[in-house]
């Protein structure tokens, strides 16, 4: 079983910066592809990025984000990382920490088992 606890989430001005991390109790960890979605209000929930588990270390981005935010992984401290850069308004949402059973990474939500309870972020103008 895996647990995902994220965190950083807050309130920031457009053109701000902020990182997400998620925090896993899972002993295999690095073995698990990880993925950050969000979900905006009346919205369906949408990929942002992903990273391949050990010993890949490919990333792979939502077209909407490319350029502006970076996954990364702390495998000895089991924690994902989204650092978001350039945020704009439309960056606004719910963000979800998600670790799929491979390490092969996906871009479709419901390939991943595990997920986080969330951390809001709020882009202001």
């Amino acid at each position: 079983q895996v647990q995902l606890v994220e965190s950083g989430g807050g309130l920031v001005q457009a053109g701000g910066s902020l990182r997400l991390s998620c925090a896993s109790s899972g002993r295999t960890f690095s073995n698990y592809a990880m993925g950050w979605f969000r979900q905006a209000p009346g919205k369906e929930r949408e990929f942002v990025a992903a990273i391949r588990g050990w010993p890949r270390t490919s990333t792979y981005y939502a077209d909407s984000v490319k350029g502006r935010f970076i996954i990364s992984r702390d495998n000895a401290k089991n924690t994902v990382y989204l650092q978001m850069n350039t945020l704009k308004p439309e960056d606004t949402a719910v963000y979800y920490c998600a670790a799929r059973s491979s390490t092969v990474h996906s871009t479709t939500a419901n390939e991943y088992a595990y997920w986080g309870q969330g951390t809001q972020l709020t882009v202001f103008s």
